[in-house]
């Protein structure tokens, strides 16, 4: 089965094309055509010539980016873009998520539906479509917003992944807050499951790991994109039946997002490290699980920094909703590990019925994903997907800093000329308030 990405605005693009070559490079590396075949028919189709063509759409609003993104994916000589398979106009949404979502979404709705249709035809089976966005420009948050919208609305039986890019902290745009709000409230009615990574996280992760010294956005792309790609690539899962599963976005939403008010996924992915530094480094599944469960209990994102005083409560003392609690309580989790001896691997703990809610068991929050097959060079590699409490402080940040921007009514009228009313934010922060929980929601104003 095959799944349909589209990437919107100048992030989604970004991390699109370093998506696709990372996957296209660890398909292709040495002797893996079982694993190879199944990550192509998943993410490619091929022309009459044997040429490797993503199953993707690149939707801007300017053309620069999508021009280069194509560009660069000719020139791996490995895969390419569909020469049809674009759309973008002269003129960008301006960080402004009603001018995306009221103005362009529309006027092109046409266009990009039948780009789409196109696309999902030439899949044999379609598996579900992977939305990739940031949400703090106008392109990204408004026009992948709307083009969800219409996702949806074709394909309601479908499963559809958002996976959204959050700014940093300290601020890339100035209504970058308002835009997140907008875009999450209404993704929340749309997509069955949201993925996100935080900048913030991922510039760190540049730094301190990979020892990068002047970072670029093409370095927290590629971060991205290989943690994208360990969830994404072939693995056995609880229902393959000893193949490659044949529907991993309609496995990951099931295993995941099993309650319909808790969609967001975070997650975290052991070792990263420097090229130059893997090939003299060794690792044990013992030691990576360890640290992986220490990192999900005390919501760590990287493995420098673990506070391993956290521990989770006695099983009298265990939270019966996401809300409080003094470590990372978790909904669900899916651990996928890759490379050398897998099969011997234990689930390191992460499947204790401490760390969840005591409303489901943790044989229904635990899911186990693997493969034999190394990962993007790392000989052993584990990714904790997460449906836990690690996203709800950033997001009471972000809808808190939203929150008092409106009500000082700053920058509004940007919003109302292109048809966002007042209403329309009283309904999306409503509609987050139903996320965080109330201890949070208490520190607004």
């Amino acid at each position: 089965m095959s799944v349909v990405t589209v990437q919107l605005g100048q992030c989604g693009n970004q991390v699109g094309q370093e998506l696709f070559d990372i996957i296209c490079s660890d398909a292709q590396e040495g002797q893996r055509k079982t694993y190879s075949a199944a990550s192509c028919e998943r993410f490619f189709h091929q022309t009459a010539h044997g040429d490797l063509v993503a199953r993707a759409l690149l939707i801007d609003m300017e053309p620069k980016v999508i021009n280069r993104s194509m560009s660069m994916a000719a020139k791996s000589g490995r895969w390419s873009y569909g020469e049809s398979s674009h759309f973008s106009q002269k003129q960008g949404s301006g960080n402004n998520w009603a001018n995306g979502y009221c103005v362009h979404g529309p006027r092109h709705r046409d266009a990009v539906e039948e780009l789409v249709r196109r696309e999902v035809e030439r899949c044999d089976r379609l598996a579900g479509l992977i939305a990739m966005m940031s949400v703090a420009g106008g392109t990204g948050s408004g026009v992948g917003t709307y083009v969800t919208q219409c996702l949806r609305d074709i394909y309601p039986s479908s499963f559809i992944l958002n996976h959204l890019t959050w700014p940093y902290g300290t601020g890339e745009v100035i209504v970058q807050n308002y835009n997140s709000v907008l875009t999450l409230a209404h993704l929340y009615q749309l997509s069955d499951a949201i993925l996100v990574h935080e900048n913030d996280t991922v510039h760190r992760i540049c730094s301190q790991l990979l020892n990068i010294k002047h970072i670029s956005f093409s370095d927290i792309n590629r971060v991205i994109a290989h943690q994208l790609g360990s969830i994404l690539q072939p693995a056995l899962t609880a229902d393959s039946h000893g193949a490659y599963s044949r529907n991993p976005l309609g496995e990951l939403v099931s295993a995941l997002a099993c309650h319909p008010e808790y969609k967001l996924l975070s997650m975290c992915t052991i070792p990263q490290m420097a090229s130059s530094s893997i090939a003299y480094s060794t690792f044990s599944w013992p030691g990576l699980l360890k640290h992986l469960r220490q990192m999900l209990i005390s919501n760590t994102k990287m493995e420098e920094g673990i506070d391993w005083q956290v521990r989770p409560p006695a099983d009298s003392g265990r939270s019966r909703s996401l809300a409080g609690g003094s470590f990372n309580t978790s909904l669900a989790n899916l651990l996928i590990l890759r490379g050398k001896d897998v099969y011997s691997a234990e689930t390191g703990g992460i499947d204790d019925p401490a760390l969840y809610t005591s409303w489901l068991s943790s044989k229904e929050a635990f899911s186990l994903w693997k493969s034999p097959v190394p990962f993007n060079k790392y000989e052993k590699s584990a990714t904790l997907v997460s449906n836990s409490q690690a996203l709800l402080r950033p997001l009471d940040d972000m809808v808190g800093k939203a929150w008092n921007m409106f009500a000082s009514r700053a920058y509004i009228h940007q919003y109302i000329k292109f048809g966002i009313s007042e209403e329309d934010f009283l309904d999306s922060f409503t509609s987050l308030e139903q996320v965080l929980p109330e201890g949070l929601l208490e520190r607004w104003p």
